[in-house]
C-alpha cells in the first residue's frame, strides 16, 4: 500500500470514528442517524437473516447486467467513434450534454418497450453508464502515441499484434477507468430507479425502511449496498493491477 492509499484509508477511518463519537454523544439527531458500528451489526444481521436474499440478488444480477451490456456496447461505439471521426464531430455535442438530459424520463418508455418487469430498469443502468464507456474508450484510443503505431507498421506487426502490444496497453488505464465508472453509474441508475419505481429491489427497501422510520435496516441496506460495490471495485483494481503486470511481460 502506497503512502497515497495509507492517507485514503486513514482519512475514511478516521471520519467513521468522528461520526461513531458523535453519534453516540448525541451531537447527532439519534433518532435520525445510528453509529456506524450499529449500521454494521444491522447489515450482518440482515444478510443472515437472508430476508432481502431476494431484494439483494435482483438489484445484483440487474446492475451487473446493465454493466455487461454498457462495457460492450460503449467499447465498441467508442472504437467506432476512434474510427470514425466524421461521424464523431456530428455526436460530440450529444456526448458532451448527455449527462445533462435526465434518464429517468425514459423509463414509461422503456416500460412499453421491454415490459412491466426487470428489463426497464437494466434499460436506465445501460442508458446511464454507456456514454462513460465510450467516451473513455475513445480518450484511451486517442492517446495512443503515433510513433508507436507507425513503429508497428515499419516493423510490419499484423493488426492482433499492433492491439495485443501497443494498441490495449496504451489505452488499458482510459478503459478500465470506464468500466469502473460504467459500474457505479448502473448501481445508481439502477438503485435509484427501484427508489421511485419498482416494488422490489435494494432501492425499494431502502426507501420503504426510511419511510416506516426503520433506520436499522435502512442504514443496514445501505452498508450492505455500499461493501458489494467496494467490493467489485477492488476485483477490478486487482484485476487491472494483474493485467498490467502480464502485458509489462508481453512486451518485455
Amino acid at each position: 500500500m502506497n503512502t497515497a492509499a495509507r492517507w485514503r484509508l486513514g482519512l475514511v477511518v478516521g471520519l467513521i470514528v468522528l461520526l461513531e463519537i458523535a453519534s453516540r454523544a448525541a451531537w447527532i439527531d439519534p433518532i435520525s442517524f445510528i453509529p456506524p458500528s450499529r449500521m454494521v451489526v444491522s447489515a450482518v444481521q440482515l444478510l443472515l437473516s437472508g430476508q432481502y436474499t431476494t431484494d439483494i440478488l435482483q438489484t445484483l444480477g440487474s446492475a451487473l447486467l446493465a454493466v455487461a451490456l454498457a462495457v460492450v456496447v460503449g467499447f465498441v461505439g467508442g472504437v467506432l467513434l476512434f474510427r470514425l471521426p466524421r461521424v464523431r464531430r456530428v455526436l460530440d455535442p450529444l456526448l458532451l450534454s448527455y449527462y445533462a438530459v435526465p434518464v429517468f424520463v425514459l423509463y414509461p418508455i422503456l416500460i412499453v418497450v421491454l415490459g412491466l418487469n426487470r428489463w426497464p430498469l437494466v434499460g436506465i443502468g445501460f442508458l446511464f453508464a454507456v456514454v462513460a464507456m465510450a467516451v473513455n474508450t475513445l480518450n484511451g484510443l486517442e492517446r495512443v502515441p503515433r510513433v508507436l503505431l507507425r513503429t508497428a507498421r515499419v516493423c510490419r506487426l499484423n493488426t492482433f499484434d499492433e492491439i495485443r502490444l501497443i494498441t490495449l496497453p496504451s489505452s488499458l488505464p482510459f478503459v478500465f477507468t470506464g468500466i469502473k465508472l460504467t459500474v457505479v453509474y448502473a448501481f445508481i441508475a439502477v438503485v435509484a430507479g427501484e427508489f421511485v419505481l419498482s416494488g422490489s429491489g435494494f432501492g425499494y427497501q431502502i426507501a420503504f425502511a426510511y419511510n416506516n422510520f426503520d433506520n436499522p435496516t435502512m442504514y443496514g441496506l445501505m452498508v450492505l449496498m455500499l461493501a458489494f460495490v467496494s467490493s467489485l471495485n477492488a476485483l477490478l483494481r486487482t484485476a487491472e493491477a494483474r493485467l498490467y503486470r502480464r502485458i509489462r511481460r508481453e512486451v518485455a
